[in-house]
C-alpha cells in the first residue's frame, strides 16, 4: 500500500516536469530559429547553445581557366621553354582541384615527338605558381631535382664534401701538388659539379659537363694501357693508417645506408627478381609485378596507385620494366632476400632500412665485397700499402656511396670484375667472373676479348681454351633460370625482348645524344652511331694491342672500354661511375713497374717503387 502511494505521488510530479519542459521548448523555439553567433552558457557556466557551423563548401574560384593558363605562360621558366615551339602547335588546358584550390595547367605541342611540354600548378587564391616542369622534367620525374631523390643524405653538401676531402687527403701527393696523380684524383671528383646541377633539376647543364672528365680518364687509361706503368709515388700515409680510416669509413657508410638512404626502382627490381626466382620458382623476365591488376594500395599525390594484386595473389608494388637487367643482377640479391624476405611493398620515399630491407642488406654486402676484393687485389700485386690504398679509395669515393645510398644494383658488376682481376692468372677463374659481370650489366660483354688476350694473345693453347670454358660456365650459372620456365627457348626470346630489345631503342634525356627531341638541339644520332662503332672496334683492337699485357695494362684497358661504353650511352647516370672507378684507381695508384718491352729491370732505391714480378707476365 505504501509503495502504491509513493508511485501515486511521483506520477503527477513527472507529468508536471514534462509539461514544463514542453513549455520551455515552445518558448525557446523562436530563439532557436535564430542560431546564436557565440556560445550560450547557463548560470552554472555550462554551455547550452553553440554557434551553428555550416558544412564546408568549395569557395568560388578566383581565376578562370584562361587566367590560370596566362599566369603559367608568363612564368619565366615556362615562357622560355614554350618560346621554342610554334604558337600554332600548342594546346593548353587548366583544371581546378576544388579540394586543394590548385589549378593544374598542362601544355602540349603537336610537333613530332613533342607531346606534353609543360606541367604546372597554380594556387587559385594567391595566383602563385608552386610547380613548373618543362621539357624532360614533364615525363622524367628524376629530372626535376627533388631533394635527395637518389641517396637521401649523401647529397647533403657537408657529407658529400667530407667524402671528397677525405678522398684527397688520403690519396693525394702533397709533395708534388701539380702531379698527374693529383689531377687524376681531381678529375674523378669533378663529376660532383654535374651532380650538383642534376640535383638542381638543370639537366641541360648537368649532362654536357660529364663528358670532359670521361674523355680525360679515357685518354689516361689508354696511355697507361699502352705503357704499362702505374704511379711513381705512393700515398704519404702508412698502410695501417689507411686501413684504420677504411674501417671507420665503412662503419659510417653502413650507418648512412641504414639510417638515411632510400631504395630506388633499380633496387626494387633486383629484389623483385630475387623473389620471383627463389620465392615463386620462375624467371624474372615477363613476371615482374605490374599495374594491370586490382588496386590494393593508396594513391600518391598524382593519383597513381602503385600497389596491385598480381597473378600470384599478392598485393605488390608494380615495377613492370624491372626485368631489363642481366640475370645475375637478380641472382645477386637472393642471399639478402633469403635472410630478410620481401613482402612485395616498396616505400621508395623511406629514408631508413624499413623501406625495403633486402635491398639495403644487398647493397651493404656488395659494398663490403668491393672493399675486400680491392684490398686483396692490391695486396697481391703491390703489397699491404697498395691493398690498403685501393680499399680506402673505394670507401672514401663519394660516388660509390651514392650507389650504396641509392641501394641500386650497380656495385655488382664492378665487384665481379675486381674478383676476376684478382684471379687473373687463372684463365677459367678469369673467364667465369667476366661472364658473370657481363650478365649483370651488359657493358662488360665488351671485355670478353680483352680478358681473353691476357697475358699474350699470340700464345694459343690450354689457357685460351680454359678461359673460354670459364666464360661458358659463367654463362650457364647465369642463365639456368631460363629452365624454370616450361619453354626455355621462349624464355630466351622473352629475355632478349625485355633486355636488349628494350634498351637498344631506349630514349632518354640523360645524355647529349637524344636531345634532338627538344627544339633548338642538334641531332647527334649519326655521331653517336659512329662513336659506337669506334668503341666496338676498340674493344676488339685491345685483344691484339699491346700483344703482351701486365695486370696494370689489363686494369687500365678494362676501365678504358667501360668509359668508352658510357661515353656513347643514350641513358647515362651517376650510378655508372663506379663501373670503371676500381680499375682507374688500380691503374693510377698501383706502383710503377717496368714496361713489358723493357729488357732491363726498373731502377730501385728510395725514389722508386720496387718492381713487382706478379705484374709482368712470364709467358
Amino acid at each position: 500500500m505504501e509503495l502504491h502511494r509513493e508511485q501515486a505521488l511521483e506520477l503527477p510530479t513527472a507529468r508536471a516536469t514534462v509539461a514544463a519542459a514542453a513549455a520551455a521548448l515552445l518558448l525557446a523555439a523562436p530563439a532557436a530559429l535564430a542560431a546564436p553567433t557565440t556560445p550560450v552558457y547557463d548560470s552554472n557556466g555550462n554551455p547550452i547553445a553553440v554557434p551553428f557551423v555550416p558544412q564546408d563548401k568549395p569557395l568560388p574560384a578566383s581565376m578562370t581557366e584562361e587566367q590560370a593558363i596566362r599566369v603559367v605562360m608568363r612564368f619565366p621558366k615556362v615562357a622560355d621553354w614554350v618560346s621554342r615551339y610554334p604558337a600554332k602547335s600548342l594546346t593548353k588546358e587548366a583544371t581546378l582541384d576544388d579540394d586543394t584550390g590548385v589549378w593544374d595547367v598542362n601544355v602540349w605541342s603537336s610537333l613530332p615527338d613533342a607531346g606534353q611540354i609543360v606541367e604546372a600548378k597554380v594556387e587559385d587564391s594567391t595566383t602563385r605558381v608552386t610547380e613548373a616542369w618543362t621539357g624532360p622534367q614533364v615525363a622524367w620525374k628524376m629530372a626535376r631535382g627533388y631533394n635527395g631523390a637518389f641517396g637521401r643524405s649523401i647529397n647533403d653538401s657537408w657529407i658529400w664534401l667530407s667524402f671528397c676531402a677525405v678522398f684527397l687527403l688520403g690519396l693525394a701527393d702533397f709533395r708534388r701538388p701539380l702531379s698527374v696523380r693529383n689531377l687524376d684524383l681531381a678529375v674523378l671528383l669533378s663529376f660532383s659539379f654535374s651532380l650538383y646541377y642534376f640535383n638542381e633539376g638543370r639537366v641541360f647543364t648537368a649532362m654536357p659537363i660529364v663528358y670532359p672528365p670521361l674523355l680525360y680518364l679515357l685518354g689516361r687509361m689508354i696511355w697507361i694501357g699502352a705503357r704499362g706503368r702505374g704511379s711513381v709515388t705512393p700515398p704519404i700515409w702508412s698502410a695501417w693508417l689507411l686501413l684504420a680510416a677504411t674501417v671507420f669509413l665503412m662503419g659510417f657508410r653502413v650507418g648512412l645506408n641504414v639510417e638515411s638512404s632510400n631504395v630506388i626502382d633499380v633496387g626494387l627490381a633486383s629484389v623483385d627478381g630475387a623473389q620471383r626466382i627463389a620465392g615463386e620458382g620462375e624467371m624474372p623476365y615477363g613476371h615482374m609485378p605490374d599495374d594491370t591488376g586490382k588496386a590494393c594500395g593508396p594513391a600518391d599525390s598524382d593519383g597513381y596507385v602503385r600497389e596491385h594484386i598480381q597473378t600470384n595473389g599478392r598485393c605488390e608494388s608494380s615495377n613492370g620494366r624491372g626485368d631489363t637487367y642481366g640475370p645475375v643482377a637478380y641472382l645477386g640479391y637472393i642471399p639478402a632476400y633469403a635472410v630478410v624476405g620481401f613482402d612485395g611493398k616498396w616505400n621508395g620515399g623511406s629514408s631508413t632500412w624499413a623501406g625495403l630491407p633486402a635491398a639495403h642488406l644487398a647493397s651493404v654486402l656488395w659494398d663490403a665485397l668491393a672493399v675486400i676484393g680491392l684490398g686483396l687485389l692490391g695486396l697481391r700485386f703491390g703489397g699491404r700499402l697498395l691493398g690498403a690504398t685501393l680499399a680506402f679509395a673505394w670507401a672514401a669515393y663519394p660516388f660509390t656511396q651514392y650507389v650504396s645510398s641509392s641501394n641500386s644494383n650497380d656495385a655488382i658488376m664492378p665487384v665481379l670484375l675486381i674478383w676476376g682481376l684478382l684471379l687473373v692468372t687463372s684463365p677459367p677463374g678469369r673467364g667465369i667472373f667476366v661472364a658473370l659481370a657481363a650478365w649483370t650489366k651488359f657493358a662488360a660483354l665488351l671485355l670478353l676479348p680483352l680478358w681473353a688476350s691476357y697475358p699474350d694473345w699470340r700464345s694459343f693453347g690450354r689457357g685460351k681454351l680454359t678461359y673460354l670454358g670459364g666464360v661458358l660456365l659463367g654463362t650457364a650459372l647465369s642463365f639456368w633460370i631460363l629452365l624454370l620456365e616450361p619453354g626455355p627457348l621462349h624464355a630466351a626470346r622473352l629475355f632478349w625482348d625485355r633486355t636488349f630489345g628494350w634498351q637498344l631503342s631506349r630514349s632518354s634525356p640523360f645524355s647529349i645524344w637524344d636531345w634532338n627531341q627538344y627544339p633548338s638541339f642538334p641531332d647527334l644520332h649519326n655521331v653517336q652511331t659512329a662513336l659506337k662503332l669506334v668503341v666496338l672496334l676498340g674493344a676488339l683492337l685491345v685483344y691484339f694491342v699491346p700483344p703482351r699485357k701486365n695486370v696494370i695494362q689489363l686494369g687500365a684497358l678494362t676501365a678504358a672500354i667501360l668509359i668508352g661504353f658510357e661515353l656513347v650511352l643514350t641513358h647515362w647516370f651517376y650510378l655508372y661511375i663506379p663501373w670503371f672507378f676500381p680499375f682507374v684507381a688500380f691503374a693510377v695508384l698501383a706502383p710503377a713497374v717496368r714496361s713489358v718491352e723493357e729488357a732491363e729491370p726498373a731502377p730501385s732505391g728510395p725514389e722508386h717503387e720496387r718492381e713487382l714480378p706478379e705484374l709482368v707476365p712470364t709467358g
